[in-house]
């Protein structure tokens, strides 16, 4: 049987939800500014995650070739408790040479609980997926674009179809202890180093 609640102990039932969206948001706070580093520290990260995602298949190297483009995120940090959120940052490469800086970021809200990290590459694999993504302000996947999403990590197996797909996405190197594959949802922007 359903009772009359009075305004003190509603009070008290929202403020543990509320400080508990408090904290996660604080730590997404934490974990961004955490993240934030110089061109050469991102630079650096960049190279080594390149040498761990070519080293996971022979073919990711003759891909990464055939691509107009590609977005390089060595550490991608997501972290919650129920309202979860994401930061990482990276480079746009063009026949190997660096071209931008962008970050890449979400939020949601759900059964978390935990943080973890990985690595994601997004190819563009023809020149007009490339250009609508550099001609986009803050590119969100799912919203502008579909990727498909390959798990480097379980073999990084993909076949002909995905191949055919004009952005691939690869995640790869997760540790932490929560298991996401999803790139849905995470907004990419040019940021200023």
């Amino acid at each position: 049987m359903l009772g009359k609640i009075s305004y003190g102990e509603f009070n008290m039932k929202w403020k543990n939800p509320l400080a508990i969206i408090g904290v996660a948001m604080l730590s997404l706070f934490v974990i961004t500014t955490a993240v934030a580093g110089s061109k050469g520290d991102i630079d650096a990260s960049v190279s080594k995650a390149l040498i761990q995602f070519y080293a996971l298949n022979a073919k990711h190297k003759d891909l990464a070739a055939k691509a107009a483009g590609m977005l390089v995120f060595p550490s991608i940090t997501k972290g919650g408790v129920g309202v979860a959120g994401e930061y990482g940052e990276g480079v746009l490469q063009v026949k190997g040479a660096t071209v931008d800086y962008y970050n890449i970021g979400s939020a949601s809200i759900g059964l978390t609980l935990g943080i973890a990290s990985r690595s994601e590459i997004v190819m563009f694999m023809t020149e007009e997926a490339l250009d609508k993504f550099k001609n986009s302000d803050g590119w969100k996947i799912g919203v502008d674009a579909g990727v498909a999403v390959v798990s480097v990590g379980a073999g990084g197996q993909y076949d002909t179809k995905t191949l055919q797909q004009p952005i691939i996405g690869f995640v790869f190197g997760e540790k932490g202890l929560i298991g996401d594959l999803s790139l849905e949802g995470s907004k990419i922007t040019k940021i200023q180093k």
